[in-house]
């Protein structure tokens, strides 16, 4: 079932404005896990740790912000109107 173009951008602007802030808190606790049983691991793997949790987070949402910063193309064009609605 394809998503319409305005269920689309709603549905992207709820997982950015919900979705991201609560993802963020689940990771900062996930690090902080790793950092009482590990100890800080050096920068650079946490720097990738933190680039693969933020990957894998946001690739199964592609399809949802694809497009999202287009024109509506199911919109009318400006200048035609609607006969009889």
């Amino acid at each position: 079932m394809a998503l319409r173009h305005k269920t689309r951008k709603r549905l992207a602007l709820l997982i950015l404005m919900v979705g991201l802030p609560l993802y963020i808190g689940l990771m900062v606790g996930v690090m902080g896990l790793i950092y009482d049983r590990y100890g800080q691991p050096p920068l650079l793997v946490e720097l990738v740790i933190y680039i693969i949790l933020g990957t894998l987070c946001f690739l199964p949402l592609k399809p949802i912000f694809l497009g999202t910063a287009r024109d509506d193309p199911d919109a009318m064009p400006k200048g035609e109107e609607q006969d009889g609605i």
